[in-house]
């Protein structure tokens, strides 16, 4: 696939994705990502010395990390960012590897393993075991280029959502346990908008670098195209 191909690819995602946000095609993909989003907060608290006591999502896309230890300041600072690393990630190994496979039965595995250990309620068991086996399956018995595409879509989504979530939390003065807020309290010197800003800036940086690395071809994909294209010569 040409350069040209490849970004005109991931704009169609994009565009996709965009028109249908607010429906519910995209629902369990949302979820997904409040889901990362909470497994961020708690394994920056385990990297940082702490223990993470229970993880919860919500039919309202909402959820918490109850966490022990750590620094309070980098588990805090996880949530955003992690999904957002983390799309960034499944974008990349989709876009550049041919190890969707494998990529889509790994997240699978992870999503069901953290949800066994620190799941706390019936829907994060329900969500969390259900999405996760129904990655793995995908990754087992469907095609290449079909874990490729939903792993794009999973990618690009978690980048997106990262964005959105940071604005409406910070837009949101009665939601008095958002991420912003909470740091703003632990921190002092920056206000709830100042973090929020400096979030929503790292986040569209980020994003746009990770869409430019994907779009880019591979060393290993030229490679293989010159190698076809002087086969069909000779």
């Amino acid at each position: 696939m040409t350069i040209f191909k490849r970004y005109i690819a991931l704009f169609l995602i994009f565009i996709v994705i965009t028109l249908l946000w607010n429906t519910l095609a995209m629902y369990p993909l949302k979820i997904f990502v409040v889901f990362m989003h909470e497994v961020s907060h708690g394994l920056t608290a385990i990297a940082t010395g702490g223990s993470i006591v229970e993880i919860e999502i919500n039919p309202q896309q909402g959820g918490h990390a109850v966490t022990k230890g750590g620094s309070r300041f980098w588990t805090l600072s996880a949530g955003y960012l992690g999904s957002l690393l983390w799309g960034g990630v499944i974008l990349l190994l989709a876009a550049r590897t041919h190890l969707d496979k494998g990529v889509s039965v790994l997240i699978g595995i992870g999503m069901v393993v953290i949800t066994i250990a620190f799941g706390s309620d019936r829907f994060t068991y329900l969500f969390g075991i259900g999405f996760g086996v129904t990655l793995i399956a995908i990754g087992m018995f469907l095609p290449e280029v079909v874990n490729d595409w939903i792993l794009r879509v999973i990618g690009m989504t978690s980048c997106l959502y990262a964005i959105l979530d940071i604005k409406s939390d910070v837009l949101d003065r009665s939601n008095l346990r958002s991420d912003a807020r909470m740091l703003a309290e632990e921190t002092k010197f920056l206000t709830t908008e100042i973090w929020g800003l400096l979030w929503i800036v790292i986040a569209i940086v980020l994003t746009v670098w990770f869409l430019y690395l994907s779009g880019k071809t591979t060393d290993t994909t030229e490679s293989e195209n010159t190698d076809t294209a002087t086969t069909e010569v000779s």
